[in-house]
């Protein structure tokens, strides 16, 4: 038994790609990329100074902590603790 290919036309899938992938390379030069920074994002930016404050609050903690001056307000932590846990 012989088969031959009559009536068949020769498919190649990937015959199309080269002009696909050219297509692709032509829509991706023309569009640019963009950054674009969020309102939040830029309020962010200013909390660069916030840690050079954060970081004299803990200079000075410490120096109280090494002296045996620190106090702690035990209600206000109990407070803060039931505000976390607390809806």
């Amino acid at each position: 038994m012989k088969i031959f290919n009559y009536g068949v036309n020769a498919v190649n899938p990937y015959k199309n790609q080269p002009v696909k992938s050219d297509f692709a390379k032509k829509s991706v030069a023309d569009t640019a990329d963009q950054l674009v920074i969020s309102s939040a994002a830029k309020d962010l930016q200013g909390i660069v100074s916030y840690a050079d404050e954060r970081a004299e609050r803990i200079q000075e903690l410490k120096v109280q902590i090494q002296d045996g001056n620190y106090k702690v307000d035990a209600k206000k932590v109990a407070g803060d603790m039931l505000k976390y846990y607390r809806p």
